[in-house]
């Protein structure tokens, strides 16, 4: 099993998440899409990493990667077992990549003007804000156990700092940030932190 990963890349951390959580076996080929050899990339029909070879499946988009991840090692598990609670999950999933992830991508592409790129980190700001209370009630996100959700959400939380966005410390925001610092001390979300991603720790 090979991962082609791109080396600073929130949607490339995802899936070294699970790998690491799972203790998978799989050489992680670290590299920018721009670096990666064309036949590699041919796989995706977006010419995007991260990509998933395992024999002769290969794999593109990182959400199909991480449950077939998922339901290939299946323990532990990273979806809940009950399907009210999985579909719960990944809708989820799917409102971190449709709302969330545009902004994220936009701050790092940072092509639009300086206050353009303030009202997203603004918005952005607000709508992760807005979740804090759910921590209060749930050791992570919408749920007691670790999930494919907090491998969507850990990477992002993570970049905030470099892409110009502190959460404040107050009481609002205080389960979320206990969330935080419980989930960048996990042994998986720390395995699965490359060279240059450890380097944003300076951030904090």
């Amino acid at each position: 099993m090979i991962l082609y990963s791109d080396r600073d890349d929130h949607y490339s951390q995802r899936v070294r998440i699970v790998l690491a959580e799972k203790d998978i076996s799989a050489e992680i080929i670290e590299s920018k899409s721009d670096e990666t050899p064309d036949e590699i990339l041919s796989i995706s029909p977006y010419f995007k990493l991260p990509i998933l070879v395992d024999r002769d499946l290969a794999l593109h988009d990182p959400s199909v990667i991480m449950e077939y991840l998922d339901e290939r090692f299946p323990h532990p598990p990273l979806l809940p077992v009950y399907p009210v609670a999985r579909a719960n999950c990944r809708t989820l999933m799917l409102r971190i990549d449709r709302e969330w992830c545009p902004m994220i991508d936009a701050l790092i592409e940072g092509k639009k003007s300086e206050k353009e790129l303030m009202k997203i980190r603004e918005e952005l700001l607000h709508e992760i804000s807005s979740i804090a209370p759910t921590f209060k009630e749930f050791k992570f996100f919408m749920n007691e156990d670790f999930t494919l959700v907090d491998c969507f959400f850990a990477p992002i939380l993570w970049r905030l700092p470099s892409l110009g966005i502190k959460l404040p410390i107050n009481r609002h925001l205080k389960p979320l940030i206990d969330y935080q610092n419980s989930v960048f001390e996990r042994p998986g979300f720390l395995d699965s932190l490359s060279s240059l991603e450890r380097d944003l720790k300076s951030d904090f």
